[in-house]
């Protein structure tokens, strides 16, 4: 494991904490992101370049999380994780602290780390997602994506309550 981060009382992460993932950890994204945190995406930000990662790091205040050993060993502020198969990583975060739950509701969206809102009852959906008078439902601000707490919001939670 790579950095352990902790505040200045010595106690793990929140999940308001605001990390940067590299081009390796996409999947991983997803599930922070489902999670509650500020979970900025490499690819999504059409980032590669390791200097780059960096700068962007230091100058959004992220934590930069990565299984690049000398990407890590170029700041302070990173975590470095060693497994390829997403649940290890999970595992690997959850063991440096971070506290790895579904939030109450969708915080932030899955596909383009956005914040959600909550879509008014009396407001009509799009076909693929249900009825807001039956199920709540929420919306990113930025791509106009759709959540709800269904089957998949049900096998994350499962997959972070085995780790």
């Amino acid at each position: 494991m790579g950095h352990e981060q902790t505040d200045e009382a010595d106690t793990p992460v929140r999940a308001t904490d605001r990390l940067l993932l590299d081009v390796m950890l996409g999947k991983l994204a997803r599930y922070l992101r489902m999670c509650g945190y500020d979970a900025a995406y490499a690819l999504d930000r059409d980032e590669e370049a390791d200097d780059r990662l960096l700068a962007m790091a230091r100058s959004e205040g992220r934590t930069l999380v990565t299984r690049d050993r000398g990407l890590a060993n170029r700041t302070s502020d990173s975590v470095l994780l060693t497994a390829r198969d997403v649940d290890d990583q999970l595992r690997e975060l959850s063991d440096a602290g971070y506290r790895l739950a579904l939030a109450d509701r969708p915080a932030r969206c899955g596909q383009c780390n956005g914040i959600v809102e909550r879509v008014d009852d009396s407001e009509a959906t799009p076909g693929y997602a249900p009825d807001t008078s039956e199920t709540a439902v929420w919306r990113c601000v930025d791509c106009g994506q759709y959540f709800w707490k269904g089957s998949h919001w049900d096998d994350v939670g499962e997959t972070l309550r085995t780790l």
